[in-house]
């Protein structure tokens, strides 16, 4: 059982802002906006649509988001799905197979009341999970689906099959039972500065820690996954000697 936490979720560049992580360790997750054209018949929410407490520019407020990863529990969502054009993402990712994990972490504006355990001004967070319901599937395998397939009905609903023209080069089915937002945030950014890595990517992933790993897909393979799937706020900052 193997794993890999990818980021998603608003930014500093789209739409200008981060979620927020609060004093208790729990956060909003903010979706990024749809930057592509959607279908006609496509139901796609607004940010304000979403009633979020975070404080997104005023621009954006009638523009719609990208709901990727989608949760089944949000806003606007019905199941747990996600889909990738990027082949730095979609590779990995590809790479695992039913009953494995993707891990999703996000940058999170951590300026206000904060756990001891976060750094100043921001950080990198795991934030949720699906186990896999069924091996990924790549975009040329979904674009040859039949009208009727269960797995092409899955993904009704997701981001990226509302794009036109579809663009996904690998989309991913959550188990329901094993799935979703968590409730708490787990830091994956030493508590001295969101930039800093802590150990969590540096003794557990693939991942080096250095340059912008923030950015990059984590690789964690079957026993450093049994330990993120287990970690607390606190055990992470326990791995990183504080």
């Amino acid at each position: 059982m193997r794993s890999v936490a990818i980021n998603v979720a608003a930014n500093t560049n789209e739409p200008g802002v981060r979620g927020p992580l609060f004093s208790d360790g729990s956060f909003e997750y903010v979706p990024i906006p749809e930057a592509e054209p959607t279908h006609t018949d496509a139901t796609v929410p607004t940010y304000a649509d979403l009633d979020l407490t975070t404080d997104v520019p005023e621009d954006y407020r009638s523009h719609p988001v990208h709901l990727d990863p989608e949760f089944a529990a949000y806003p606007g969502c019905d199941r747990y799905t996600y889909g990738d054009p990027n082949g730095v993402k979609a590779a990995p990712i590809l790479d695992l197979a039913a009953g494995d994990y993707l891990l999703f972490y996000a940058t999170l504006a951590t300026d206000g009341d904060r756990p001891d355990w976060a750094p100043p001004e921001w950080g990198a967070f795991l934030i949720g999970q699906f186990r896999l319901a069924r091996d990924p599937l790549t975009g040329e395998q979904y674009r040859e689906l039949p009208a009727d397939a269960e797995a092409r009905a899955a993904f009704a609903n997701n981001a990226h099959v509302k794009r036109d023209p579809f663009d996904a080069r690998v989309l991913v089915h959550g188990d329901p039972d094993a799935s979703g937002l968590y409730d708490t945030a787990v830091p994956l950014s030493d508590s001295s500065t969101g930039s800093q890595a802590n150990a969590v990517v540096t003794a557990l992933s693939a991942d080096s820690g250095k340059g912008p790993w923030w950015r990059r897909p984590l690789r964690f393979e079957p026993d450093a996954t049994d330990r993120v799937l287990t970690l607390d706020p606190a055990d992470a900052a326990r791995l990183s000697g504080r």
